[in-house]
């Protein structure tokens, strides 16, 4: 069956996107809902033609046992494409997504600051790799995932005693990064959205000290202590960052749209942090799933998931007119 005007949500977590499916159904989009980790794909067959298939699957979908899932959407995305589906932040995307590695490589070649890095494919190259590098460093699985597995090391005998105490283990590929570690100045990081390629908002989130674990969509509270109400509560609900809106740089909003079109991200949030170490900026992660931050209005003062559904509804009707 063809869908010329029809939308294909693919996702994983229901949570993170109930707003995005009421906003689409008060636009009176058709609207077809494709859940990740029950996607069965026949290669032989012919694939359903949809307006539109936005790809929403989540890397961290390892941590609640859906690993399989991930590496499973690199199929869908490369099937839909060779049957000239329209996919938004489709394969190339998403490659990049679940590969902190692959990120690291795109932010050297734009020339843009990115700590430090190592790759390795197992925990017992770590010392070998550390010995390269400067202390403090953190080792994180290549596949990410809301700062899942990720571990700071001070000195060689830290590193030594976590890998004693098999508390270092990588993700569903294997692979890990080792990386110079920047506290970040005054404990905040700037997480900046974009959308078809071009700047949405930006927000400053402050962190507990050496805390990995962000999700702006689960973020429980503006700078003044206020608690935001958003109704979407993923993993890390509850948690104690403090949200603000933020206004970049024009350069920096150059950098992070450069990464978004290098990336092929149709959609997709950029953080960086300004490094206590030496003062610098750096990138560090790359994301093609953006749960945008709760209670959006409160914050940045308009409802990027409303943009968002513009998007997509006016993707569908400029391919079927």
């Amino acid at each position: 069956m063809t869908f010329d005007r029809s939308i294909a949500i693919y996702y994983e977590h229901r949570e993170w996107f109930r707003p995005l499916f009421r906003e689409l159904e008060l636009r009176g989009a058709d609207v077809q809902q494709i859940r990740a980790d029950e996607q069965i794909l026949d290669p032989t067959a012919a694939l359903p033609h949809y307006g539109l298939f936005f790809n929403r699957m989540s890397p961290s979908a390892w941590e609640r046992g859906q690993g399989g899932a991930v590496f499973h959407t690199l199929n869908t995305l490369a099937a839909l494409e060779s049957a000239g589906v329209p996919v938004w932040n489709g394969s190339q995307a998403y490659r990049l997504d679940i590969s902190k590695a692959l990120q690291v490589s795109l932010l050297e070649r734009l020339g843009l600051g990115v700590p430090r890095t190592r790759i390795v494919y197992s925990p017992e190259q770590l010392p070998a790799a550390a010995a390269e590098l400067t202390y403090p460093l953190i080792v994180k699985p290549n596949v990410g995932g809301n700062g899942a597995g990720i571990v700071r090391v001070d000195d060689a005998d830290a590193l030594d005693s976590e890998l004693a105490a098999g508390s270092i283990t990588a993700g569903p590929d294997g692979v890990l990064l080792l990386q110079e570690y920047h506290l970040p100045r005054d404990d905040s990081i700037v997480r900046v959205e974009t959308l078809e390629g071009r700047f949405l908002y930006a927000i400053r989130m402050h962190l507990g000290r050496d805390s990995f674990s962000i999700c702006p969509a689960d973020v429980c509270s503006l700078v003044s202590g206020e608690p935001l109400q958003g109704e979407v509560r993923g993993d890390h609900a509850g948690n104690d960052a403090r949200v603000e809106s933020f206004q970049p740089s024009a350069k920096v909003i150059t950098e992070v749209e450069q990464i978004a079109r290098a990336g092929h991200l149709d959609i997709g949030g950029v953080e960086y942090l300004e490094s206590e170490r030496d003062g610098k900026r750096y990138y560090y992660d790359v994301n093609a799933l953006s749960n945008f931050v709760a209670d959006a209005e409160k914050v940045v003062g308009f409802n990027p998931t409303a943009r968002l559904a513009d998007s997509l509804v006016g993707q569908v009707m400029a391919r079927a007119a």
